[in-house]
């Protein structure tokens, strides 16, 4: 039962249907056996100055930020610290006192996705130029020595101005999306929201870029198993799907929120079963 004492949090998005995460951290407060919860809330790329300005004003203990605001975000908090002051782009905001603080675990999230793989002196293309592409190749910058970074998206500025910050961490590149398919690739990392449902059949690059022995890891969770997953499998590639680094970057959340060790398998087995729901539901 909810009461005036009942901690509240939230995702801010839009579009926000497709999440899991209201499922994954009712299930993580349960096992705690904590006072709290979470909604998600389809905020337009307008409004994220207001839903931040509403979430101080009624005593969010803080919320989870997600596309379209990771970095426009930013100008709404009152400070930025770890991670995400690199890596430009916020996933988390923790009301402390009335002081909205901005994080970022999705780079947490990335590097334990891709702990089994070794990325030193291979060739990486990051699709996407947003604030899960930042994080992305952040992480990736910050835990390997990749031979090269490759950034490809339909906006050249915008991709240009991630290559330009990553530049004293990393060798990167812009490339538009078409020319992937002539490189020998060694990660493709699919961090735009192609494929997300209800487009399930969609993909973010032409099939004849994918090649056997690479590695292919799509951040959309929503269907679990994408097209473009599917497509790699088909090709011979190794597949990471998006739900590991949802479920790891969740759980540096749920740290940061709450000071508690997070119960990380009951989480996962939360995102598992609400992921096989929505398969059933078509």
């Amino acid at each position: 039962m909810t009461t005036s004492a009942t901690k509240l949090l939230c995702l801010i998005g839009d579009p926000v249907d497709h999440s899991v995460s209201p499922e994954i951290f009712t299930r993580a407060f349960e096992a705690c056996g904590l006072d709290a919860v979470y909604l998600a809330f389809r905020v337009p790329k307008e409004g994220i100055g207001t839903a931040l300005s509403g979430l101080r004003a009624l005593g969010f203990l803080g919320c989870n930020v997600t596309v379209p605001h990771k970095v426009e975000v930013m100008k709404c908090l009152d400070e930025v610290r770890g991670a995400a002051v690199g890596i430009g782009a916020v996933n988390l905001v923790k009301n402390e006192g009335g002081r909205l603080i901005g994080y970022n675990t999705d780079g947490e999230g990335v590097l334990w996705a891709l702990s089994e793989v070794n990325l030193d002196g291979k060739r990486v293309a990051v699709i996407g130029y947003g604030g899960a592409a930042r994080a992305v190749a952040f992480a990736i910058a910050s835990r390997h020595m990749p031979r090269e970074i490759i950034i490809a998206g339909r906006d050249a500025e915008k991709a240009e101005r991630l290559v330009r910050d990553l530049s004293g961490s990393a060798k990167a590149t812009v490339m538009r999306i078409d020319e992937l398919s002539r490189l020998d690739l060694d990660l493709i990392v699919n961090a735009t929201p192609v494929g997300m449902s209800p487009n399930v059949e969609e993909m973010p690059i032409a099939e004849d870029a994918l090649r056997s022995g690479m590695v292919v890891f799509d951040l959309v969770y929503s269907p679990k198993n994408t097209a473009l997953l599917r497509a790699a499998r088909r090709k011979g590639c190794r597949t990471i799907s998006g739900v590991e680094m949802l479920v790891r970057q969740a759980a540096a959340g749920f740290e940061i929120w709450t000071g508690m060790p997070a119960p990380v398998e009951e989480m996962r087995r939360a995102a598992d079963a609400a992921l096989e729901l929505r398969g059933r539901r078509g």
